[in-house]
């Protein structure tokens, strides 16, 4: 299923790729919306910005208190819809909304699984979070640095159910940090992004089997954590309707539960009309601590207008 998935990927990417055309500057109405309105740019007032975002991420493998092992594989699907709009007369200020939904399965189930949104011992799926959101800008001469800053509001109580894991109970102030530069040719561009979020609520209260496997749980065990993710994306553009990119992403826990993890993907994207953008990646989880170990797979849609 992975080959076959990765596959698909690169096929993906090799029939997006065109002869190179050089950017033109931002306002410009010969550029696409990939090469203008990189995550840092805000929209322009009653300008509108829809994403449907889904990553599917499946692991066999673990690591806690340094031993990896293998484990039965387990599956995670996360959709996410965002929706802003420009609400400044001088672009620095948008305002949006995101909400989450979750399908999980675990003991062994293949990846598709997630999308049978099954209701069985090893399933759950729902609507997990919903995060208003301001977009701004805090200095007016660096357009291409913004701050993106939510209140993530949990729709779920109990984290895990019958050994399954949905989500996390806990609140979260997350701020994402975000800068581009294009160089001078116009056919590459260096995107970064440092993620904050610090999470608050009640303290997990948790059940246990003989085999010291969580059972059920109340609150969250990311309770008072603090997660720093810095991540860096290299953009190549063949065509002003297409990107090729590679990118690094790490992250820490810290605080009454730590862990880490480092992962490495690559992807592209096509701007398929003047309104609506499609977006596919791949990353893979290449070590860590006090986590599991997998491989993600991404799809998305963009519609700006």
């Amino acid at each position: 299923m992975r080959d076959k998935i990765v596959k698909i990927s690169i096929v993906f990417i090799l029939l997006i790729s065109f002869k190179s055309i050089a950017q033109e500057d931002i306002e410009g109405n010969a550029k696409s919306n990939i090469q203008t309105y990189t995550p840092s740019v805000l929209l322009k007032k009653g300008q509108w910005d829809i994403k449907f975002f889904n990553n599917l991420y499946t692991e066999t493998e673990a690591t806690f208190d340094g031993v990896q092992a293998d484990k039965d594989r387990e599956n995670y699907l996360t959709s996410t819809i965002e929706i802003f709009t420009g609400i400044s007369e001088n672009r620095r200020l948008n305002f949006g909304v995101i909400l989450e939904l979750r399908s999980n399965t675990i003991g062994g189930k293949n990846a598709f699984s997630v999308f049978n949104l099954g209701t069985d011992d090893y399933s759950r799926k729902g609507i997990t979070s919903i995060a208003p959101s301001l977009k701004w800008q805090p200095i007016d001469r660096l357009g291409k640095f913004s701050i993106q800053s939510s209140l993530n509001i949990p729709l779920v109580k109990r984290e895990t159910v019958d050994g399954v894991f949905l989500d996390e109970a806990a609140w979260n102030f997350q701020n994402r940090f975000f800068y581009d530069y294009t160089f001078p040719n116009g056919d590459w561009q260096l995107f970064s992004e440092i993620n904050t979020q610090y999470f608050f609520g009640d303290k997990e209260v948790a059940a246990f089997d003989d085999l010291g496997r969580k059972t059920n749980s109340e609150g969250s065990f990311a309770t008072n954590t603090f997660i720093l993710n810095p991540g860096l994306f290299l953009s190549y553009f063949p065509s002003d309707k297409s990107t090729i990119l590679g990118f690094v992403q790490h992250s820490n826990r810290f605080g009454d539960f730590t862990q880490d993890f480092t992962a490495l993907g690559f992807g592209g994207k096509y701007q398929l009309t003047n309104e609506l953008n499609l977006e596919v990646l791949y990353s893979k989880f290449v070590r860590g601590n006090n986590t599991g170990l997998g491989q993600s797979f991404n799809m998305g849609l963009r519609a700006l207008f």
